[in-house]
C-alpha cells in the first residue's frame, strides 16, 4: 500500500507539473484519501490487507512522529535545566521489559530513545524481551519504565 501511495503521489506531481514540498504533501494526502476510499476493493483482491488498516496506520505514524517531536522538545528543556542545575542529575540504567516482537519495532524504539536528549539505548537482551536504557535523570525507575512503555512502545505497536 505504501508503494501505491508513493506511485499515486508521483502521478499527482507529474499531472500538476509542480515539484514543491506543498504540492508533494498535498499529493500524498490526496493519494492517501484515494486509497482510503478504494481500500475495500483493494482488500478483496489482496486478502493480506484489512480494510481501513493502511490509512489508520499512516495516521498513527504521523501521531508517533508528533509525539516524538514533543518528547524531543520536553527532553531538551530537561537536559538544559540539568546543565544549569547539576543537582538535578540522577543518572541510571533502567531495564525495560518489551512487548515489541520483531527487530524493526525494537530498532525503532531504540533509535527513538537514543535520539531523545538525555537518554541512550545501551543494549537489548539476547531473547529480545528487555531493552537497557541509560538516562541522565531517573527520579523514579518505575515511572521511567512506564513513560517509555506508555509513550514510545505503545505508539510503535499501534503503527505496526
Amino acid at each position: 500500500m505504501l508503494l501505491l501511495n508513493f506511485i499515486l503521489t508521483f502521478v499527482w506531481i507529474v499531472l500538476t507539473q509542480e515539484i514543491t514540498i506543498g504540492n508533494t504533501i498535498f499529493g500524498f494526502i490526496l493519494s492517501l484519501l484515494i486509497i482510503g476510499l478504494t481500500e475495500r476493493t483493494i482488500s478483496k483482491a489482496n486478502l493480506q490487507v484489512r480494510q481501513g488498516d493502511y490509512v489508520t496506520r499512516v495516521f498513527r505514524l504521523f501521531l508517533l512522529i508528533a509525539f516524538f517531536l514533543s518528547e524531543l522538545v520536553k527532553a531538551s528543556f530537561q537536559v538544559l535545566f540539568s546543565i544549569l542545575k547539576p543537582s538535578l542529575l540522577r543518572p541510571g540504567v533502567i531495564a525495560i521489559p518489551l512487548d515489541l516482537t520483531n527487530d524493526a519495532q525494537i530498532t525503532l524504539l531504540g533509535n527513538l530513545i537514543t535520539l531523545t536528549p538525555g537518554t541512550l539505548t545501551l543494549d537489548v537482551s539476547t531473547d529480545k524481551k528487555v531493552i537497557y536504557v541509560h538516562s541522565i535523570r531517573v527520579d523514579d525507575p518505575e515511572a521511567f519504565r512506564q513513560e517509555i512503555k506508555n509513550g514510545f512502545e505503545r505508539r510503535i505497536l499501534e503503527v505496526f
